[in-house]
């Protein structure tokens, strides 16, 4: 498979749009299944963080106070992924900061985000629930670092997306694995996960 940079912000809340703010951010180079690459840092956007987003991820206000500017991170992390691929788990989430961040810096995303939960439904419907964590647990996938920090659910996320690439070759034949391909099934109702992987072998 091509090289995906996995990505995973921390935030002080759900959304831009509720002027939430990024705190962390982390990136991981994914080639043929290994992480090749990494960054992380704090980021400081001159916010506060809530009580309840740092006794979740253990991020403060001091320590966002401390880190670089948004601005500084945003524009090396931008560097960094250059125009590779994207995928985080619950994308939706992290493509709204990942978007809100860079117009700030006046840069705009060129590349689609796959979604390692959205191909996790569709591939692993026998998993107990598809929280990064549970996956990563049932998977028996390594142990990355503390959850609801970034580079921990970054790594986690990338070797999750390296177990369903394998999966894809071993249990559905499929020889050729793209983002593109990712992108595609994450779309696929459910139910008809099954008929679109057999379209694919045959048009491998």
């Amino acid at each position: 498979m091509e090289r995906i940079a996995v990505i995973d912000f921390e935030t002080t809340g759900l959304s831009p749009g509720q002027n939430a703010r990024a705190t962390e951010i982390a990136a991981v180079i994914l080639e043929n299944g290994r992480i090749v690459a990494r960054y992380q840092s704090l980021m400081n956007a001159g916010v506060t963080v809530p009580p309840f987003i740092e006794q979740l991820t253990g991020i403060s206000t001091r320590m966002v106070r401390a880190a670089p500017p948004a601005a500084e991170v945003m524009a090396a992390v931008a560097d960094f992924v250059g125009d590779t691929p994207l995928l985080a788990h619950n994308a939706s989430f992290d493509q709204k900061f990942w978007d809100a961040e860079l117009a700030r810096i006046r840069r705009t995303r060129l590349q689609p985000f796959a979604c390692s939960l959205l191909l996790a439904r569709r591939l692993l419907p026998e998993a107990p629930n598809h929280k990064l964590g549970t996956l990563n647990t049932w998977a028996r996938l390594p142990v990355t670092g503390q959850a609801h920090r970034a580079m921990a659910d970054a790594e986690m996320a990338a070797n999750l997306t390296g177990y369903l690439a394998a999966l894809l070759r071993e249990r559905h034949g499929l020889r050729q694995l793209s983002h593109g391909l990712l992108c595609r099934l994450q779309k696929i109702p459910a139910a008809k996960v099954g008929e679109a992987l057999r379209r694919e072998r045959r048009g491998a």
